[in-house]
């Protein structure tokens, strides 16, 4: 049987999407480089301690007894300064009515070690080599006396000094300026001049004596001791026109008991 009404058609069936892909989780993979560190924060500084008071810098800084011990010891360095100082002015200037009244004084101060001399702003300088020498008479074993050969004072100081960042003051200067202070105050038949020839004399006697003990080339006791000098002129340069007598002249000294 016929009816008018339709069947309904089929429902449209939509066409199939195709199939979206799921995102895939990202897997952590290991790197070579080590992860950098975070950045440090600057520390705080701490406040200080309200109990416990800062500590001022130098002297200030000691205790008590310990400021007071400081303050004599440099009053005290200062003090010997000044008065070293004062000595050795007098001794320099010119004569006057202090250093007349304390002549005694000041030289007993001054000499031998710290005696002053003006050789080298003079205006001829002194333009020879000195060598100070020494030898010594040993009583053998058998009681007789024997004189060793002589040993050059001089050329041992020098060795000590050459090629030396910080030369010994004492090895440059001890010898030379007892020989100085000798020459000085003994006359040309080597007798002494004043009080102060015989103090040059024990000086140089005591520096001699102090030379041979200390090398112990001197065995045994030593009887006396004889010292001399060997004086050569500096020789002329080769661009000058000066002819300089270079021969080696000695000044023996007689014969010192110890």
């Amino acid at each position: 049987m016929e009816s008018n009404e339709r069947e309904p058609a089929e429902a449209a069936v939509p066409p199939a999407d195709p199939p979206v892909p799921q995102p895939v989780a990202a897997v952590a993979v290991p790197s070579a480089r080590p992860p950098a560190d975070p950045p440090v924060e600057p520390l705080a500084e701490l406040p200080a301690d309200p109990a416990e008071p800062a500590r001022a810098p130098g002297i200030a800084g000691l205790s008590a007894p310990y400021r007071v011990l400081a303050a004599l010891a440099l009053a005290a360095v200062g003090l010997a300064a000044c008065g070293h100082l004062a000595l050795v002015f007098l001794h320099v200037a010119p004569s006057n009515t202090v250093s007349k009244r304390h002549a005694q004084t000041v030289d007993d101060w001054i000499y031998p070690e710290f005696e002053q001399n003006w050789k080298l702003f003079a205006p001829n300088p002194l333009q020879q080599n000195i060598a100070v020498e020494v030898r010594a008479e040993v009583r053998a074993p058998g009681g007789a006396p024997v004189a060793g050969g002589w040993r050059d004072l001089s050329a041992q100081d020098g060795a000590a000094i050459r090629h030396g960042l910080l030369p010994s003051h004492t090895r440059q200067n001890e010898l030379r300026r007892a020989w100085d202070f000798f020459t000085g105050s003994h006359d040309e038949d080597n007798k002494p001049i004043g009080e102060r020839g015989d103090l040059s004399e024990q000086y140089l006697r005591r520096i001699a004596l102090n030379r041979l003990a200390d090398d112990g080339i001197a065995r045994g006791e030593i009887v006396r001791i004889q010292l001399r000098s060997a004086t050569r002129a500096v020789a002329a340069p080769p661009w000058s026109d000066e002819k300089t007598d270079t021969q080696t002249y000695y000044r023996e000294l007689p014969w010192w008991t110890v």
